[in-house]
């Protein structure tokens, strides 16, 4: 039944393609930021009917993992970003992308792929702008420093704390000397890619006064400014301003 449920919607998707072609022809859009836009599309239509089908099956726990981490229990984590990587290989490779802005709003994640992520970022010779809304949160941290201009709402926050893990963990010392570890990376790359301290980050992440039930800190637009976490206070206009100044000098 599903199967031909799914068929039948799926007649609409050309609409869907016809639309955003029209709409392309009367502001000129290219055709590579068109074909983006349908693959989202997709990809989040297929995404919800596949979680609606878990739902109403009674697998709830399947349809967590389908929509993200935030509804499965605190033992459990599916939200992955390795699909982020060979993306970001075809943005720095695409003749057709001058440069990228990311918006961040975060709440945590994988620690090992959000690394990953920041360290293409950093390493990319395109103009790169980040520009935190909302929150930046735990590995959302090195993801805002990774561009080459970084930027924060006012409003926005940033919240730093040490690594953590849910779950059964081996209490044996090479467990805390590998959580250590995977600290002090994180810590290398902030403070290698923003202006910040190393002295001073490590106190703001060991903090106990500023969070109620957690060790870190949480730091507001202007406080990672100042700090020298983020390089300057900005709106939407502002990081794409920025954007097109670096575009404009790498041309020249």
């Amino acid at each position: 039944v599903s199967i031909f449920l799914f068929l039948g919607m799926s007649q609409n998707l050309s609409v869907i393609r016809e639309t955003l072609e029209l709409v392309g022809s009367f502001v000129k859009i290219d055709a590579v930021y068109l074909t983006a836009m349908l693959k989202i599309l997709g990809v989040t239509y297929l995404a919800e009917f596949a979680a609606a089908i878990c739902k109403d099956a009674g697998y709830q726990t399947i349809a967590g993992q389908i929509e993200g981490h935030m509804l499965l229990p605190n033992t459990q984590k599916a939200t992955k970003y390795e699909h982020v990587l060979p993306l970001l290989a075809y943005l720095e490779e695409s003749e057709d992308i001058d440069g990228v802005l990311f918006l961040l709003n975060t709440v945590g994640g994988d620690v090992e792929a959000g690394l990953a992520i920041a360290e293409l970022i950093s390493g990319m010779k395109k103009p790169t702008v980040s520009l935190v809304l909302g929150g930046g949160h735990s590995i959302g941290v090195p993801l805002a420093v990774a561009p080459m201009v970084t930027m924060i709402a006012p409003s926005a926050s940033m919240t730093i704390h040490p690594v953590r893990t849910s779950g059964t963990i081996i209490a044996a010392p090479q467990t805390y000397q590998y959580f250590e570890r995977l600290q002090e990376r994180i810590v290398r790359f902030v403070t290698k890619n923003s202006r910040i301290g190393r002295d001073e980050f490590l106190r703001l992440m060991m903090d106990t006064q500023d969070l109620a039930s957690d060790v870190g800190s949480v730091l507001y637009g202007e406080e990672a400014v100042a700090c020298g976490l983020i390089q300057r206070l900005g709106s939407l206009s502002d990081a794409l301003d920025a954007l097109y100044r670096l575009i404009d000098e790498k041309k020249k």
